[in-house]
């Protein structure tokens, strides 16, 4: 199935643990271009950076790639992007791809899938990915979010806990059961513009504060989130100097 859509990468300059990282560079240039180049390769319709910093925007535009400048205030990506929609008037039933600005070594496919995935339904106005773990040390591993889901793949909750828990074996031990796939949710999104507006007019819920997982709030607010498994979770992205080396190491093994 071909689907149109858009790619939206949310990219500030200010980050908490390392400052400029879209800029930094990886094998000879910005990691923000290898995100951009991840978005191509997904064969996305149009690619657009979000950023509230004129450098990160004045290196997309030299790269040949389309940026635009969006308000410093934003507490989150997606408000970021539903910015951009606005402001390039796209209309409610067009499908957007929130890829991080950090996530260099994201397969392009992944891009794609979630995209279809969104538009093979009409339940839900948002669609993410997740992957089976298999280490059990995930499963209780609270940067490893969690997600449950019913009998037609939308999700039940996400949390940074183990769920579910098990109650014959948790206690006792972390040996993951074999009757029931545990999921680590990967954090890529496709949401509709129709979506973004109802989002941004929702008041946060005391669940997000609590777990520190943005996306409670759609399950708070009552809307329907479709979760498609992949066969395995993407490399981690950059949030750290030696995340940037690791990165680095392996997009250049890649290229040679």
């Amino acid at each position: 199935m071909s689907v149109l859509f858009k790619v939206v990468i949310p990219a500030r300059y200010a980050s908490t643990r390392l400052t400029g990282k879209p800029l930094l560079p990886i094998a000879g240039k910005p990691m923000i271009a290898h995100v951009c180049d991840r978005a191509n390769e997904a064969n996305a319709q149009q690619i657009v950076v979000a950023t509230d910093d004129e450098r990160i925007l004045n290196t997309i535009v030299d790269l040949g790639f389309e940026g635009i400048l969006t308000s410093e205030h934003h507490e989150s990506g997606t408000e970021r992007i539903a910015e951009v929609a606005e402001k390039y008037g796209w209309e409610d039933g067009t499908i957007i791809v929130n890829l991080q600005g950090d996530e260099p070594l994201l397969p392009a496919h992944y891009i794609t899938q979630v995209a279809q995935a969104l538009a093979s339904q009409t339940q839900a106005g948002i669609a993410t990915l997740a992957a089976r773990i298999c280490d059990s040390d995930d499963i209780f591993n609270p940067n490893a979010v969690k997600v449950v889901l019913d009998k037609q793949g939308y999700a039940l909750y996400f949390s940074r806990a183990p769920i579910p828990w098990n109650r014959a074996t948790f206690a006792t031990t972390q040996e993951i059961p074999s009757d029931l796939p545990y999921l680590r949710h990967i954090g890529l999104y496709a949401y509709t513009v129709g979506f973004l507006k109802k989002y941004c007019a929702w008041s946060p819920s005391p669940l997000e504060s609590i777990e520190a997982l943005e996306q409670l709030r759609i399950l708070w607010h009552g809307e329907k989130i479709l979760v498609q498994t992949v066969e395995k979770a993407p490399i981690a992205g950059v949030d750290t100097i030696e995340d940037l080396h690791r990165v680095e190491t392996i997009i250049k093994n890649r290229v040679d």
